[in-house]
């Protein structure tokens, strides 16, 4: 069994379970909530304080320096408002005129002071660089060695050298009981499966994230194996994924297989001790189009890496543009799970979106305007990114590559998509007591994806548009991942002074090691709480903003899963690329 963790974390955690077990409310209910990390001196800094906690009339803060408690900057509270979401009413301190580097601590009366936080010109290079680290701890088909994993080395588990091919799955060419090879790959969150459909969005997203910002990630160091091999480490752990996703597509006809899982969940063991046999399941529409969005993606962004990686760029565009035709041959090729078969499904029957994306990718790789055509760019929607609903991503593409797009492309209509989805967003942020663009229905499974994928947009809006409250928005949705929530948690394991200590992540569960794996976001408050049956813990609240269980038994508020850390890596990195510095 794991040691006990023996930081103010440990304690923290306790009381709160505790305190749920009880059924009362947080244990930090009275205390100011803000990003645990710190801010980058030129972002709005905001915090939100508990105003039933305030001494009676207490209307102003004060910013003090971590330490010495000497004042440097006061400010008054902003009207007490309430937030049905979480059961509170608050106010919101700004203090986005402190730019100068140091540590701090803000002071409201009748309260205790705030955690301490950084104003610093680097204040998310850490962060980013972990969230994409946990990619590689979540490789398969392959050891993690002392000198890249530290503490979390592990032995290699999953090979995928030796898959069946399923019934469902079955053709011609490779008949049920085929062996495939389908090696590499990341496990998709906190099973030891792999999905093409949650893989096309969390790979895409990372894509996303170099095209942006690549003088941010060309020097960005990750400690991996293939670091120093001459191309960017973002794009040598994204290619991990890449390579898996290759051979998930049928060679005979184009199509693409929907999943490579066992037959059901592994226990909580080890990589290395998860031994089912393993399948790939049901060629479906949505993987092919996915899979051709993703390569069409890969392939212009590893053009460049021609000499590192001799005709894989080429190879990604042949296999994006066979899956565009296998998709467009059986366009209604639903997953369906076999009886036999109970891992997760991410099923869609609604690929409207997923066709508008693959040929938006496809439009902007290759030129061809029959695929903006395809797009039918009038009727696509533009909206917040989930693995379900994939519309915006070809929105966010077509704006990020606007200045080379084929004459065909609308560049207003693009334009408008992009501003209208962010304004409507930052319009949300207006009414939230708390400050950040989440709404009631916003807080579903994987809730803190929301959060990111909603500061994804803003920032991308801020590129677009240059409308400062566009990125604060950003920032303000970011602060609300790193601690400046409901449950005083920063959701990020291993990042913030209160983290999530016991995420839904069976090497996190089955290491050994105290600490869980550092860099994974976990999925965040939800009502739902599918899985309250299953913990001998209880929620703290029914309430949407504090449906949280820090617990490993809570997979439905707590499990980790790779299309939720890939918009903390582009959120992170967009606030450190795109923040003015003080008077800008």
């Amino acid at each position: 069994m794991p040691t006990s963790r023996t930081s103010l974390a440990t304690t923290i955690a306790t009381a709160i379970a505790c305190l749920g077990a009880a059924g009362t409310s947080s244990a930090f209910a009275a205390e100011i909530k803000l990003n645990q990390l710190g801010f980058l001196p030129g972002a709005a800094k905001v915090a939100v304080v508990p105003a039933a906690g305030t001494t009676a009339g207490a209307t102003a803060f004060s910013v003090i320096r971590a330490g010495s408690g000497a004042v440097v900057q006061q400010g008054a509270l902003g009207a007490a408002k309430a937030s049905p979401d979480s059961g509170d009413t608050v106010r919101l301190a700004d203090f986005s005129s402190l730019t100068t580097p140091g540590r701090y601590q803000l002071r409201v009366a009748g309260m205790p002071d705030s955690l301490p936080f950084e104003v610093a010109s680097g204040a998310y290079q850490a962060l980013n660089v972990g969230a994409l680290r946990a990619y590689y701890y979540n490789r398969a088909g392959i050891a993690l060695d002392a000198k890249h994993a530290g503490a979390y080395a592990r032995a290699a588990g999953h090979p995928d050298t030796n898959v069946m091919v399923h019934a469902s799955a079955a053709s011609t060419a490779r008949p049920a009981g085929t062996i495939i090879a389908s090696p590499k790959g990341w496990y998709d969150a906190g099973d030891y499966n792999k999905y093409i459909v949650n893989s096309g969005i969390a790979t895409s997203t990372l894509l996303a994230a170099w095209e942006d910002f690549p003088a941010f990630f060309q020097s960005q160091a990750l400690n991996i194996p293939e670091s120093g091999n001459g191309i960017p480490d973002i794009l040598n752990e994204t290619l991990w994924n890449l390579e898996w996703m290759l051979t998930m597509q049928d060679p005979d006809d184009g199509g693409v297989y929907h999943k490579l899982t066992d037959k059901k969940f592994d226990g909580a063991v080890m990589p290395a001790d998860a031994r089912q046999q393993r399948y790939v399941v049901q060629k479906t529409t949505a993987a092919a189009l996915d899979f051709a969005a993703t390569m069409a993606t890969a392939s212009r962004v590893l053009a460049p890496y021609d000499k590192q990686l001799p005709g894989m760029a080429a190879r990604m565009r042949t296999a994006a543009e066979q899956a565009w035709r296998w998709a467009n041959a059986n366009p209604a090729a639903y997953y369906q799970q076999p009886d036999d078969i109970k891992t997760g499904e991410y099923g869609d029957k609604d690929l409207r979106d997923e066709f508008g994306w693959a040929a938006a990718e496809l439009f902007i790789t290759t030129g061809d305007p029959a695929y903006y055509q395809a797009m039918q760019a009038p009727s696509l929607n533009a909206t917040v990114p989930s693995w379900g609903e994939v519309g915006g991503l070809a929105w966010l593409s077509l704006a990020r590559h606007r200045q080379h797009l084929n004459a065909v492309a609308d560049q207003a209509l693009i334009a408008s998509r992009i501003d209208t989805l962010a304004g409507q967003l930052a319009a949300a942020r207006q009414r939230s007591a708390y400050g950040y663009a989440m709404q009631t229905s916003d807080y579903v499974w994987g809730s803190n994806a929301v959060v990111l994928n909603q500061a994804m947009v803003l920032a991308s809006a801020y590129r677009l548009t240059g409308k400062r409250a566009y990125l604060d928005a950003a920032q303000a949705n970011f602060d609300a991942i790193m601690g400046r929530n409901a449950v005083d948690i920063s959701f990020v394991t291993g990042f913030g002074t209160r983290s999530a200590l016991h995420p839904h992540h069976r090497p996190s569960e089955a290491d050994g090691i105290a600490a869980p794996v550092p860099g994974f976001v976990v999925g965040g408050p939800q009502p739902g709480r599918e899985d309250q049956k299953n913990c001998k813990a209880q929620y703290p609240s029914a309430l949407p903003a504090r449906a949280y269980l820090d617990d490993e038994c809570s997979y439905a508020s707590n499990e980790v899963a790779i299309n939720w850390n890939a918009p903390l890596v582009y959120v992170s990195a967009a606030l450190q690329a795109l923040t003015p510095a003080p008077g800008q």
